[in-house]
């Protein structure tokens, strides 16, 4: 049965949702703005080691809940830690290799940031100029600037809510379709708009396929040439490609499995596929180490001059709550130790993906399961953050010790029942 429009623009947010004590990254940031973008050496404190026990677990509870398979990639503290659980192949029962390849999902927003926002150092386009005055025409409100787009903040409906209404024949009907950019911004203007231009923030798959068009058009060159010259090549990533609309993962890489939305289904292997329904917003292929070096790298001052990535981690809450956060093509998560970590997730059929760094850029964490449409697959994956970047929980001395706590929602909660986590999710994420 068809869900109603509201709520499906609620699960079309949604990935995960943990319990947390939230504490302030900084006593003094909180009181000066708890929006505000930390710098390096005010995040810059030894981090803890990672408690990978507590990782292993999560990998474990992710696999126990649907996912036939969960890995982790962690640095910054020595040599990487990794982790790995069940199999990356139903078919061959190959083990999960963290070195494999996989398709990063909604990851690939930030590789889309980072390119445009060079583009703005560059001076060839403006944050806050109107979309329109650089691709004339094309959305229908002339108040839609770049910066919206960056901060889901257009109004723009995502398209993914009717195309994968129904989640495995949604998929199938566009595996192997290659789209225009055109042609799905297109099926976005058929659909309301979700807010009024910089009221509030909607998350669309929309706005980065027209952060796609706009990097296209200033550079008169595809996004993969300008992935590959702005951060591929600079930070020597070796396993990462944009290789739209081509099916193949080459390498070795995982397979993805898609839960139908049929209790009791079988999976479905959905490990080929153009990926060209999402492109810029959520089509490139990588590897845990990559991610890292992505993240770290970002995080660390390489591919933006310091005033644009202040920009890009300055976060504006995404709920009345305060409690989740969005910046331009970047997340904000703050941990029960008081970290914040800066990062983005990644869904697209048969994987879920966390790419996160602290803000110095000095630890990151890149973890994936190979399966989707499982909400407490994904959940449970998003417990790798808390043992990577807090460590082991030290016992509280008693109930007078404990902080107080809130629960609350890393993304736009779910509002009923834990169950409805599985209910179908809609494109990448």
């Amino acid at each position: 049965m068809r869900l109603p429009f509201d709520r499906r623009l609620t699960l079309s947010a949604a990935l995960l949702a943990v319990a947390a004590t939230v504490v302030p990254a900084t006593a003094a940031q909180a009181a000066a703005n708890p929006f505000a973008a930390p710098s390096a050496q005010t995040a810059a404190a030894a981090a803890p080691k990672p408690d990978m026990d507590a990782v292993t677990q999560a990998l474990k509870n992710t696999t126990a809940v649907g996912a036939p398979g969960a890995m982790v990639r962690i640095t910054g503290s020595g040599a990487p830690l990794t982790s790995a659980v069940g199999v990356q192949d139903r078919t061959t029962g190959a083990a999960m290799d963290v070195n494999s390849r996989f398709r990063i999902g909604s990851v690939t927003k930030s590789f889309s940031s980072v390119v445009l926002l060079q583009l703005v150092d560059e001076g060839k386009i403006s944050l806050d100029a109107p979309v329109n005055q650089y691709l004339p025409g094309l959305l229908p409100d002339d108040r839609i600037t770049v910066r919206h787009l960056l901060t889901h903040r257009s109004g723009l409906s995502d398209y993914t809510n009717a195309m994968f209404d129904k989640t495995v024949p949604g998929f199938e009907a566009v595996r192997n379709k290659v789209f225009t950019y055109q042609e799905l911004v297109a099926l976005s203007l058929r659909e309301p708009r979700t807010t009024e231009p910089g009221v509030s923030y909607q998350y669309s798959n929309t706005n980065f396929v027209v952060v796609g068009m706009l990097i296209e058009k200033a550079t008169g060159h595809g996004v993969a040439k300008e992935y590959e010259r702005r951060i591929i090549k600079p930070l020597k990533l070796k396993n990462t490609s944009y290789v739209h609309p081509s099916t193949e993962i080459k390498g070795a890489h995982l397979h993805g499995y898609l839960h139908p939305d049929e209790a009791g289904a079988p999976l479905v292997d959905s490990t080929e596929q153009t990926v060209s329904w999402a492109q810029s917003a959520g089509a490139m292929i990588s590897n845990a180490a990559d991610l890292n070096t992505f993240m770290s790298g970002l995080l660390g001052g390489k591919l933006l001059k310091p005033a644009t990535l202040d920009a890009m981690l300055t976060m504006t809450p995404t709920d009345a709550t305060n409690s989740r956060f969005y910046g331009l093509g970047l997340r904000r998560y703050d941990l029960s130790c008081g970290t914040s970590v800066y990062g983005h997730t990644g869904t697209v059929q048969g994987f879920y993906t966390y790419a996160f760094a602290t803000r110095d850029g000095k630890r990151s964490l890149a973890a994936v399961a190979n399966t989707s449409n499982k909400g407490a697959a994904n959940t449970a994956l998003g417990g790798t953050l808390e043992g990577a970047f807090c460590g082991k929980k030290t016992p509280a001395a008693g109930p007078a010790a404990a902080p107080a706590q809130r629960s609350f929602a890393l993304l736009p909660a779910l509002t009923a029942a834990p169950a409805e986590q599985d209910l179908p999710e809609r494109g990448s994420r």
